[in-house]
């Protein structure tokens, strides 16, 4: 073997020994775009490190559907999704270990603030639905079978609209990517609130219906059954729902905005 190559192996063999001697091992986290783009992330992990030295967590933030999919073909150890029936389906199929709640928070419906629907002050997010249709106003959709695309879905039928028409974009993007289009169209679209007041300074929509209790918008975690590194998933479900952790989760906001993004509730419904 020639000595640079030598050389090479050496460097290999001295990096792997480094690697097992931290003892750190990956856990695959698949979550929601709400959580990563209201910087909650930005809050839990290091607190979550500090604690776990041996743990590193990898972020993958997509819908919820597709992060309960990533779980079903073994490429997620834990999940934290909000989307409670395909939450459900996922469980009676036996792909889940364990779920537990973690943190709710609401959805509102955000527009411009000309709200040429006239959908302002309502408190029933069906009605505002029915008029955005009849108006034909600009709605963009999350369009990707995350949670708050099938929420909006939900809502959608519960206004008896099936929408389509030129009026009615499916981005197929996260809840940043959707809140930013809608804001550039001057259009209407449903979103988790953290990740709107997260966002808030960027954007020319204002929020024009909430209090709904059909937009409650409810995180659980759930650990993956059979994941590779299942004792990982559990020790990270053991931490987000224990009280310093859930103290996090409710202090996360109050300095930027004032308000909790996400309220607590570990061991409650």
């Amino acid at each position: 073997m020639p000595p640079a190559d030598r050389f090479k192996l050496a460097l290999a063999l001295i990096f792997a020994l480094v690697s097992c001697s931290t003892g750190t091992h990956e856990i695959v986290l698949a979550s929601t775009t709400s959580s990563e783009d209201s910087g909650l992330f930005e809050a839990l992990l290091p607190a979550f490190q500090r604690a776990h030295p041996d743990y590193r967590v990898r972020v993958i933030a997509v819908g919820s559907g597709e992060a309960l999919r990533l779980a079903e073909r073994g490429d997620a150890d834990v999940v934290l999704a909000h989307s409670p029936r395909a939450e459900e389906k996922f469980m009676a199929a036996g792909h889940g270990e364990s779920q537990r709640p973690v943190m709710f928070n609401d959805f509102v419906i955000v527009g411009p603030e000309a709200d040429g629907a006239a959908i302002r002050g309502l408190r029933d997010a069906a009605s505002a639905l029915a008029r955005i249709a009849s108006s034909s106003a600009p709605f963009v959709s999350r369009g990707d079978d995350s949670g708050t695309h099938a929420r909006e879905r939900e809502v959608w039928a519960a206004a008896g609209v099936r929408p389509t028409g030129s009026w009615y974009v499916e981005a197929g993007q996260g809840m940043g990517a959707v809140l930013m289009m809608a804001s550039e169209k001057q259009a209407y679209t449903l979103t988790d609130r953290g990740t709107y007041l997260s966002l808030r300074d960027q954007l020319l929509l204002t929020v024009l219906v909430e209090g709904d209790p059909a937009l409650r918008n409810q995180y659980s975690v759930i650990v993956v059954r059979g994941a590779v590194n299942l004792e990982g998933a559990r020790a990270f479900t053991r931490w987000i729902t224990a009280p310093p952790a859930q103290k996090l989760i409710g202090e996360f906001g109050l300095e930027r905005f004032g308000r909790q993004l996400f309220t607590p509730n570990a061991g409650r419904s």
